[in-house]
């Protein structure tokens, strides 16, 4: 019986059936020939090609020669003081220049080529919502060619450790030895309930509220845990009969209950008149508010790029 061949010669293999063609073929091409080729292509000749890319004439002329044994095709025809492509290097230079393009395109740091560039920011829905608009408008102005991309937020730390995200705009704390924060504003925390509501009359405040017993609260998963702990401590005995990640929904059961919540004023702002709520005065949360911050991996700040965005955003916030 023959042996087995062991899990390191079968990796090393390279007749391994399960080798991708792709890379069987680029395993076989010097890229740096492809280079070559275009600067030939383009500049119409073996000479201008080299002052190009600093090479002699010779070493040009060498490249091309590889190429032909690679191709089945002269390439590149004498003609006068320099050389005119064939049909078959017309072909090859449709699909090369475009490839070549991508790659200067990702290898491009600071953008100095003007092509468009993702910006990946994280958020929750409602921080979102409120957010999103007025980033994307100071990115704009920073960099119009930028294009940005909202996704939720799913593991803060990872997705910023990782580099999933470039920015994390929350409420939460996201902590860890790659992770920067810089606080974007401060909000006060108001309470809300709808317009019409039968137990709110005019003049009435939360404090007055406490004492009846059908009251009943709503809080988001967003608000953090020293906003919760008042709430809880404030009304010792209630229960609270819904929760959300969001805003919008938190918002949306409001206005079609007799329920009281709590929310950013910046966000009622955002909702009231869809929802038709209204605030409830309180004095309740005046030593406390809720931080809105902007989460990034702390070596994005050696992308120029990156680096002008952040800190574009948060002077944008500072400023009011």
């Amino acid at each position: 019986m023959g042996s087995t061949p062991t899990a390191e010669k079968k990796v090393m293999d390279p007749d391994d059936k399960n080798n991708h063609p792709v890379f069987k073929t680029l395993r076989n091409v010097d890229l740096n020939l492809l280079t070559i080729f275009e600067a030939v292509y383009v500049h119409k000749g073996i000479v201008n090609a080299a002052k190009v890319l600093n090479l002699t004439p010779s070493a040009i002329s060498q490249s091309i020669q590889k190429l032909r044994l690679i191709f089945p095709d002269p390439l590149f025809i004498r003609k006068g003081q320099g050389v005119a492509p064939t049909a078959y290097a017309a072909h090859l230079h449709e699909y090369i220049s475009q490839g070549l393009e991508s790659i200067l395109s990702a290898l491009d740091i600071n953008n100095t080529l003007g092509k468009q560039r993702t910006i990946t920011i994280a958020t929750q829905p409602t921080v979102g919502a409120l957010m999103i608009p007025r980033i994307y408008s100071v990115i704009q102005r920073v960099n119009p060619m930028l294009l940005i991309r909202n996704i939720p937020i799913t593991d803060g730390e990872m997705q910023l450790t990782q580099f999933q995200t470039d920015m994390l705009i929350d409420v939460d704390r996201h902590a860890g030895r790659s992770i920067a924060t810089q606080k974007l504003y401060e909000d006060r925390i108001i309470a809300v309930c709808r317009r019409d509501h039968p137990g709110v009359q005019a003049g009435q405040t939360l404090e007055d509220m406490r004492m009846l017993g059908h009251t009943f609260l709503i809080l988001q998963e967003d608000l953090l845990r020293d906003v919760r702990q008042i709430v809880t401590e404030f009304f010792p005995q209630r229960q609270i009969t819904f929760s959300s990640y969001n805003f919008v929904t938190v918002a949306s059961v409001l206005s079609s209950s007799d329920l009281i919540g709590f929310m950013p004023f910046r966000l009622f702002s955002l909702f009231k008149d869809t929802f038709q709520l209204r605030e409830i005065d309180s004095t309740l949360f005046d030593r406390s508010g809720i931080e809105f911050n902007m989460h990034f991996n702390k070596l994005s700040m050696r992308d120029t790029v990156l680096q002008e965005v952040i800190e574009a955003v948060h002077s944008e916030f500072q400023t009011n």
